[in-house]
């Protein structure tokens, strides 16, 4: 398996170095030994990590994530959810009504046993002792001598941490009573990419990893099952019943009390593990060679309902965008809502079945979008849930049926699209996404109108263009951090078609997309049709005039800025195919070789395919 995680990188390498934004990787190689204490919820670890500097810069600094740091009254995380409009329901209380909330933030209510926290107790370089400052979440490091470009250095740290009591993500007894959900809980290297340092303090969204192998040991109490990142080295050893479905773990002598969990994890940018007394475990092979594993302790007809369930939205997922790598993919119940990780997924809950299986289904979309394309997600968020959820609306329907064959798979993203440009707070989806306004106008963006940055390539450039994109994507960049130019430049040579004007219209911009039938008007045995862009946001135009004896004719009008057109979407109609409108013409005028009389309607995007904001003025009626 690492042969082929190694090949898979060479032949991304090779066919990508010259071009992406990203042309290097940094790589973080981490040995860990952490002992956990099950009562006080602290925990002591070492860390050995083997910093590759692939860059062309020398570096004198590096600077660690300690993400528990954020769960402490008076952190940055705290203070902004004091200050956010709508904050993240599960990280507050409610002091007031449904209607007048007034929102208290449940981290500044932590005790001094409740916190997390994150502590570097010595760090060394190459045998030296290092100095270094710590700035909440962030620890800056001085390095005693300069990594050079293309070479490497140790970093041998010792470190103390206490999980908090769960306010997001991670923590201890989750809203399911899972004792440990440890989702970044060690001191992580930052990234460090062709922008420099991303030294992003934690307020509770998005993550971005460096790359790395992993080799951990997880020391705890006896009668605890542990689920990870990673692939379990001493499965006989400790007597886990990772070969056997439906076990907890076996019961051991009582003069051992505590037992150590060894995990190794390839070509990663993130470990996280969690672990139960009570955990049931369950364990798919698949006829590829991969295991599916869940890990549960309620609700458990549900988790063993979506069990087969997942199993097909895995094949659907590795055809439509391409195999996953790793050997093996855990589901493990932890954490709250649900999070992705690197070749895992926590998530809560299972009363409710479709709930569950919606989670789940989103989760594993997020081993390709995130954990093999691993886009800056703190920076570009929408590349990683926009795109994660147009691959599970598809499953979704597809796969898990729970969308008509008939209906737009991604309707519900146009509905919530539209909502956010009528309510004022859409903001350019180039922000940060630590720096939305709002929790509402950032989630629309990063998942919403992500996805429509999708639907839309498929409205200019065509459905099969599209997906042939989705492949060529993965195939060139999978263990790569790619931009959302990265990918343009994929659907561009797909297409044929010239696309950044979109990325930066749609993405960078909150320019809306608006047009219009301004005129029909007789011209003998002939009509002019005038339209009208009333919006900022250009797109091509699908039209389909239908004649009062019932045949429809399709109208086309390419965007000129793409410089190509695309194929015939609606292969039952002909198609006239018109020249290109450019976008500084405010207006479009053409003919229809048909009398004014003999129309019954004209209609502007016909299938609500586009993100037309103004679908009212969109059709002509005699």
């Amino acid at each position: 398996m690492k042969k082929t995680i190694l090949a898979l990188c060479a032949v991304a390498l090779t066919l990508t170095a010259a071009a992406q934004d990203n042309p290097w990787q940094q790589q973080a190689d981490y040995q860990m030994d952490v002992q956990m204490d099950v009562k006080t919820f602290q925990y002591q670890g070492t860390q050995k990590l083997t910093y590759t500097n692939n860059s062309p810069d020398t570096l004198r600094v590096v600077f660690y994530h300690l993400y528990y740091n954020a769960f402490q009254p008076n952190s940055e995380m705290d203070a902004n959810l004091q200050v956010l409009p709508d904050p993240d329901k599960r990280m507050v209380n409610n002091l007031g009504t449904a209607k007048k909330p007034i929102y208290e933030s449940r981290i500044s209510k932590l005790s001094p046993s409740e916190i997390g926290y994150l502590r570097v107790n010595a760090l060394e370089q190459d045998g030296q002792k290092l100095s270094y400052t710590q700035e909440s979440t962030i620890l800056k490091v001085t390095l005693a001598t300069p990594l050079l470009p293309h070479s490497k250095t140790v970093l041998n740290m010792s470190f103390q941490g206490q999980a908090p009591v769960m306010i997001r993500r991670a923590g201890r007894n989750n809203p399911d009573g899972v004792a440990l959900s440890m989702a970044q809980w060690y001191p992580k290297m930052v990234a460090y990419d062709h922008k420099g340092w991303h030294t992003t303090e934690y307020l509770g969204r998005e993550f971005y990893g460096v790359w790395g192998n992993f080799d951990v040991k997880i020391t705890l109490d006896k009668n605890y099952m542990v689920g990870a990142s990673g692939v379990l080295q001493n499965a006989n050893e400790i007597g886990f019943g990772y070969e056997t479905s439906g076990t907890t773990v076996p019961k051991t002598p009582k003069k051992v009390k505590t037992k150590t969990w060894h995990f190794v994890a390839e070509n990663v940018h993130d470990f996280t593990w969690a672990a139960d007394p009570e955990f049931v475990h369950d364990k798919h092979l698949l006829p590829n060679g991969k295991t599916i594993h869940f890990l549960y302790k309620k609700y458990a007809e549900n988790w063993q309902r979506i069990q087969p369930e997942m199993i097909k939205v895995f094949e659907f997922f590795n055809n439509l965008i391409g195999n996953y790598p790793w050997p093996q993919y855990s589901f493990i119940q932890g954490g709250d809502g649900g999070m992705e990780y690197a070749m895992c997924t926590l998530m809560v809950g299972g009363e409710k079945y479709e709930s569950l299986l919606g989670t789940a289904t989103h989760e594993l979309a997020h081993a390709w979008f995130q954990h093999l394309l691993a886009t800056d997600e703190a920076t570009y968020p929408w590349m990683d849930e926009g795109f994660t959820s147009y691959i599970e609306y598809l499953a979704r329907q597809r796969v898990l049926h729970l969308t008509p064959e008939t209906a737009d798979p991604f309707a519900k993203a146009y509905v919530a699209y539209f909502g956010l440009v009528k309510s004022g707070f859409q903001e350019p989806t180039i922000t940060h996404s630590d720096r939305y306004a709002t929790n509402y106008a950032y989630g629309i963006a990063a998942y919403y109108k992500g996805m429509l940055f999708l639907t839309q390539l498929d409205y200019l450039m065509g459905n099969e263009a599209l997906l042939k994109t989705l492949k060529r994507y993965y195939q060139e960049y999978a263990f790569k951090n790619p931009t959302p130019n990265d990918f343009v430049r994929i659907a561009e040579k797909v297409s044929g078609m010239q696309l950044q004007w979109f990325l930066n219209e749609f993405m960078q911009t909150d320019h809306v997309a608006d047009y219009a039938i301004d005129k029909v008007e007789a011209q003998g045995n002939k009509t002019l049709v005038t339209l009208k862009r009333l919006g900022r946001l250009p797109l091509s135009i699908d039209l389909w005039v239908t004649s009062q004896s019932g045949l429809t004719q399709y109208v086309y009008v390419p965007t000129r800025m793409t410089y190509a057109e695309k194929p015939n979407p609606y292969p039952t109609l002909s198609r006239k195919a018109l020249p290109a409108w450019g976008w500084g013409n405010p207006t479009y005028t053409f003919e229809l070789d048909m009398p004014l009389e003999s129309i019954k309607t004209i209609t502007l995007d016909p299938e609500n395919k586009s993100v037309d904001t103004d679908k009212e003025n969109n059709q002509y009626s005699k």
